[in-house]
């Protein structure tokens, strides 16, 4: 899983989140909420947290099952996390390859002809890294 902090980078750099069953995503809200509510990672699903369209926007709505007390959030409010399948999709046909090395995965991707490689421990950091590379490029 990508790190919260690349998560808020991609979301920054204008990555866009449509949520669907088995998203995982962490809350981002104000001060005013425990830190530790924040690091909680929750999973979009019908029966728990479901995605709901409004005439301004989509939000997140717990359906009773989580243990503290929450209606709903705005996609504003909460940082999806991507899943390695998704990253590696969202790169589209610039993806090359995905490489194990002794210690480390490496992602290479051609963005406008420049073969560049994308290296980490964990493959989904290295997808995102190079995603974030894209969506800087393409700005």
């Amino acid at each position: 899983m990508i790190t919260r902090e690349l998560a808020v980078t991609l979301r920054d750099a204008g990555l866009v989140w449509h949520p669907a069953e088995g998203d995982r995503f962490q809350l981002d809200l104000s001060d005013d909420v425990e830190l530790e509510a924040e690091a909680d990672v929750f999973t979009v699903s019908e029966m728990t947290i479901e995605a709901r369209r409004t005439p301004t926007g989509t939000d997140l709505a717990f359906n009773g099952t989580t243990e503290w007390a929450l209606d709903a959030v705005t996609l504003a409010e909460a940082v999806w996390l991507p899943r390695e399948d998704q990253l590696r999709e969202l790169l589209r046909g610039t993806f090359r390859a995905l490489m194990r090395l002794d210690d480390t995965f490496r992602v290479d991707v051609d963005i406008a002809g420049d073969l560049l490689s994308f290296e980490h421990p964990d493959p989904s950091e290295a997808y995102g890294r190079a995603l974030l590379e894209l969506i800087s490029r393409s700005r």
